[in-house]
C-alpha cells in the first residue's frame, strides 16, 4: 500500500485524500468547503517541516494528525508538543496507508468537551485573549446543554442580563444569547452527524417546537439546513460559519471581523490549551442580551 502524502485534504464525500499541492492559497480554498479537513502524517523526520504550515491553517479546516510510530514519539518528546501547538480535531496511530473513509469517522467524532473545546477553538483563532472571558464562555456553552431562554442563562451564572451583556460587548464579542444559540446548535449537528435520528425528533428533544423551527434557525445562523450538517462532517467549520456571519452583521469587533472574513489566522493569538484526546465599535447590535 502507497504511502500518503504528508498532507492532504479530505473533503466530501470523503472518498479520496488529495495531495496538498498548491500551498496556503489551497487551504485557504479548501477551508471555505464545508466539512474539510487536512490530514497530517507526521513522519519522524518531517514533521517539523509542515509544522508551522499545519498550525497557520485557516479557521474552519479540521486537522486529522497521524501520528509517527509509537517508538519515535517515545524517542522524541517534541511530537507531542507539535500536536498540542497545532490543536488536532482528531488524532490516528500511526499506519502506513490510511484510507479517507476511516479518516472521516474521525472527524465525525463529536467533541468530547463541547465547551473546552470551543473556547479552545477561539483562542487558537485569537479572538479570546483573558481568562475570564475563555470561562464566561466556556460556562454559557456548558449551559446550553440544559436551558434556553436568556434569562434563564443570566440566573444560572448569578449575573444580570445587562452585566452579562456588557461583558462581552466590552471585549467586542457576540451578545450572550448568540453563544446561547450557537451551543444548542452545535449539539444539534452532533445528533444529526452521528444518529439517523429524524430532524423533527432532534429538534424536539433540543426545546424546539418542530425541525422547520431548527432548520430556519441554522440557516439564520450560519447559512446550512440540517440536511447539509448532517452531510458535511465536523464542527468547525459550523463554528467558523457562525462565527464569519456574526462578523458580516457587526458581531465581532472591527480587527477580528476583517480576520475572519478574510479567513486567517491571527498571528498574535497565545498558543492553546489541549484538552488531550479528545475594541472597536460594532456595526450593529440588536441588545445585550
Amino acid at each position: 500500500m502507497a504511502q500518503i502524502a504528508p498532507l492532504s485534504l479530505l473533503a466530501h464525500p470523503y472518498q479520496d485524500l488529495v495531495p496538498v499541492t498548491g500551498g496556503r492559497c489551497e487551504l485557504k480554498s479548501a477551508a471555505r468547503i464545508p466539512g474539510s479537513a487536512l490530514v497530517w502524517t507526521m513522519g519522524a523526520s518531517s514533521y517539523e517541516k509542515s509544522q508551522s504550515f499545519v498550525e497557520e491553517r485557516p479557521g474552519g479546516l479540521a486537522l486529522i494528525a497521524i501520528l509517527p510510530p509509537a517508538v519515535d514519539v517515545t524517542a522524541d518528546p517534541e511530537v507531542v508538543h507539535a500536536v498540542q501547538r497545532c490543536r488536532p480535531h482528531g488524532l490516528l496511530p500511526h499506519h502506513a496507508g490510511p484510507v479517507a473513509r476511516d479518516i472521516a469517522q474521525v472527524l465525525r467524532r463529536p467533541p468530547l468537551d463541547l465547551a473546552v473545546e470551543v473556547t479552545d477553538y477561539l483562542s487558537w483563532r485569537g479572538l479570546v485573549v483573558d481568562r475570564e472571558t475563555i470561562q464566561l464562555l466556556r460556562r454559557i456553552v456548558e449551559l446550553s446543554a440544559d436551558l434556553r431562554s436568556i434569562t434563564a442563562l443570566s440566573r444560572g451564572m448569578y449575573l444580570s442580563r445587562r452585566a452579562l451583556g456588557r461583558r462581552l460587548l466590552t471585549r467586542g464579542l457576540p451578545v450572550p444569547s448568540h453563544w446561547l444559540q450557537l451551543g444548542r446548535m452545535l449539539r444539534m449537528a452532533s445528533r444529526l452527524q452521528n444518529s439517523d435520528t429524524s430532524v423533527f425528533s432532534i429538534a424536539y428533544e433540543s426545546g424546539y417546537p418542530d425541525g422547520f423551527s431548527v432548520s430556519n434557525q441554522m440557516q439564520r445562523l450560519i447559512g446550512y439546513r440540517p440536511s447539509q450538517i448532517r452531510e458535511y462532517l465536523g464542527w468547525e467549520w459550523i463554528l467558523e460559519a457562525w462565527l464569519r456571519r456574526e462578523a458580516e452583521e457587526g458581531g465581532l469587533a472591527p480587527g477580528p471581523a476583517r480576520e475572519i472574513r478574510e479567513g486567517v489566522k491571527s498571528s498574535a493569538a497565545p498558543p492553546p490549551t489541549f484538552p488531550g484526546p479528545g475594541a472597536g465599535r460594532p456595526r450593529r447590535r440588536r441588545s445585550v442580551a
